[in-house]
């Protein structure tokens, strides 16, 4: 039936009248805004219905507001089960398909209620944690739940102490990892909690002075439960310090946190996603093989089970292969593993059949997540989007949800075109081509490159919620974007290729492609702007200093100055890895050189193309004092330039008025340099 539904809106689509295609227009701000983002398919435990969520975004409030949806597989109209205040996300079935679990921000922040789909009725509400709840699972026999929060660890309490009676807003601390992300981390630490589904009363499991499961080098879910119910798994950063390493390891426990014992030492790469076979033969992990490395090959990790125990000598059941698997989930008959795994601008699902790791690739184009599998071993329930489609459920190669079909259809939106070329050590590099809406062959564009992040990261087919290809072609730009030497989805080698070469090998790439994408004939090579977050920022600042081909360029939350941004970032196994060690000399492994050839500070005596700065006060990845070194930078060399700063954002905007702003302002900078005439 999803089959057939899909066909009927497809046929629909292309019945539409042609003054209604002939009507389709660019894509506007609102446009984007009122757009809803669906996410987190689960599939019951019989495989006849899939829950979801969708989530609507409000001006009005600043805020996204998500609810959860049930629909049957077979076909029928789908139904909102949750409403009211808050947002309703995480659902998750219980063993016995009765009831379902889930965290709703209705009451006291984020908690977590349950709601009888046999019986009916009002959704309960099961915990009271202090600092809310981020995830849950079930236990096998349904009676309790695993929910992972924050707690306070009375061990970095002495702010506490002295404040007694009149609090203050101060911190102390005396390790790293102080502050991760966009949240200070003094004082907490994340557990796995037991909570009695009857009652709500909850234990912490692991009352240890780390944080289970680890906040750092995170893999798809990082707590998982035996089917017996006998062991718990966890990805724990088990050392004492944690900001100059990867050393995550798997972890096993009892049922109620007893016997702790680590299972994937002594390898020091990051360890994290485990699974347990359902037939309890095999517990899976990912693996990265190299210390230090966050970007290294995803390997997918079997150690067998003896007499309900974990343990022996693990087998790769990737080995050989050259990509990497970033997220998974066994098969119920548990002798095959569907595995997302990245290949060429694509995020496609493999099956990994066990125990002769013979791989088959199911699912192609676009970008494939969240993957389920129904009883069968066979029906696959999943999320999928492209370019040219929001995130939507989807069931075996077909739509299953619609949510945003309608809204859709009334937008002028081109496929991406892939093109390749000869980059850095003559490799073949390959990017995407995105033309603007009412496209003409015989006018002339201005051209708009974008830079990804990372930099072990990729443009891939996808509806990106910040930097969404149309929302920059919108205007009237050929977009172009360029997977350099450093990206992932194109093997190994060619990701490690960046590391210790932030300037060189890459940059070669972006010009080289550049040549190639500034000589298309509906092209305006007199008209080209550049845009680029996180190392994206980073390679804007370079190409300040060696390049004069663009008219104006966009800068978020980039590297400035890579040694004071060592000095202020959080997980310093990444600027460690890049450049060889520390900035500082006389250490060990100091390698100040690097950190001082490829630091965009020494050539701003270059800089002359107009330049908008985008950085937020909260981004403790890239701290804001990167962006005002930077403007101070661009002003003292009198560049025209604009700072926007976001006092409530951090390395990424997600407010709604903030998105907006973002898009009005980063379009009119490029449109007042790129515009016909200037």
């Amino acid at each position: 039936m999803s089959r057939l539904r899909s066909i009927f809106v497809a046929l629909a689509v292309l019945a539409l009248p042609s003054a209604l295609v002939a009507q389709q227009h660019a894509m506007t701000i609102a446009d984007y805004l009122s757009l809803k983002t669906v996410g987190d398919p689960q599939l019951s435990p019989d495989g006849k219905t899939v829950a979801y969520t969708v989530t609507d975004v409000s001006l009005e409030k600043n805020a996204g507001f998500t609810h959860i949806w049930l629909a049957p597989l077979a076909g029928g109209a789908p139904r909102q089960i949750t409403f009211g205040p808050g947002s309703d996300m995480a659902p998750r079935w219980s063993p016995d398909g009765k009831t379902l679990a889930f965290i709703s921000t209705r009451e006291d922040g984020a908690q977590v209620w349950v709601l009888s789909l046999a019986e009916g009725g009002e959704a309960r509400r099961l915990t009271k944690l202090d600092n809310g709840a981020n995830d849950l699972l079930w236990m096998p026999d349904g009676k309790a739940l695993l929910v992972i929060a924050d707690t306070k660890w009375p061990k970095m309490q002495e702010i506490d102490e002295r404040n007694g009676a009149f609090p203050t807003e101060a911190k102390i601390w005396t390790n790293l990892m102080y502050r991760h992300w966009n949240e200070w981390r003094v004082g907490k630490r994340q557990h796995v909690f037991k909570v009695d589904v009857a009652d709500g009363t909850t234990t912490d499991l692991t009352p240890v002075e780390h944080d289970v499961p680890t906040i750092a080098t995170v893999g798809a879910g990082d707590v998982a439960v035996s089917p017996e119910g006998n062991e718990i798994a966890v990805a724990m950063h088990g050392d004492s310090t944690v900001a100059d390493n990867t050393n995550v390891d798997v972890y096993v426990m009892g049922p109620d946190g007893g016997t702790m014992r680590d299972l994937t030492s002594p390898a020091h790469g990051a360890d994290n996603t485990p699974r347990f076979s359902p037939d309890g033969r095999w517990m899976s992990y990912i693996s990265l093989e190299r210390p230090g490395f966050e970007a290294d090959r995803g390997r997918l990790m079997l150690l067998a089970r003896s007499g309900d125990k974990t343990g022996g000598t693990p087998t790769e059941a990737t080995k050989g292969w050259s990509l990497s698997v970033s997220a998974y989930t066994w098969c119920p008959n548990s002798q095959c593993v569907y595995a997302q795994v990245e290949e060429r601008g694509s995020d496609v699902i493999y099956r990994i059949d066990i125990p002769s790791f013979t791989r088959t690739r199911v699912e192609t184009g676009g970008v494939n997540t969240n993957i389920q599998v129904g009883p069968d071993s066979k029906t696959l329930v999943y999320l999928h989007q492209s370019n040219t489609q929001p995130a939507e459920v989807w069931a075996d190669g077909h739509a299953f949800t619609h949510v945003n079909d309608s809204a859709v259809a009334t937008l002028d939106l081109h496929p991406l075109e892939s093109f390749g070329f000869v980059g850095a050590m003559g490799d073949s590099v390959f990017g995407w081509i995105l033309k603007p809406p009412h496209f003409d062959p015989h006018k002339k564009y201005p051209l708009v490159y974008l830079v990804h992040g990372g930099p072990q990261g990729a443009w891939t087919d996808d509806w990106h919620p910040r930097w969404n290809y149309q929302m920059f072609a919108s205007p009237g730009y050929v977009i172009a974007a360029v997977n350099f030497h450093g990206s992932t989805g194109y093997g190994q080698k060619f990701t490690d290729a960046i590391s210790r070469h932030w300037g060189d090998y890459p940059f070669e790439d972006l010009m080289k492609g550049l040549d190639v994408v500034s000589k298309l004939p509906y092209v305006d090579s007199t008209r080209m702007g550049a845009a680029g977050a996180s190392y994206g920022g980073y390679m804007i600042y370079w190409m300040e200093g060696h390049t004069h081909r663009f008219k104006a360029v966009v800068d978020h939350d980039g590297v400035f100055n890579t040694v004071s941004a060592f000095g202020s970032t959080e997980e310093l196994w990444f600027p460690m890895w890049e450049f060889g060690g520390t900035p500082y000399e006389g250490t060990p492994d100091g390698n100040r050189a690097l950190y001082e050839k490829f630091s965009p500070l020494n050539f701003v005596k270059n800089w002359q193309t107009p330049m908008l700065i985008i950085h937020s006060q909260h981004d403790y990845r890239l701290d804001l004092s990167q962006g005002l070194e930077a403007f101070t930078a661009l002003q003292v060399m009198h560049v025209p330039s604009k700072f926007l700063y976001f006092p409530n954002e951090f390395h990424f905007v997600t407010k709604p008025r903030d998105r907006r702003l973002w898009w009005g302002v980063v379009l009119d900078w490029l449109n007042q340099y790129l515009r016909p005439g200037r």
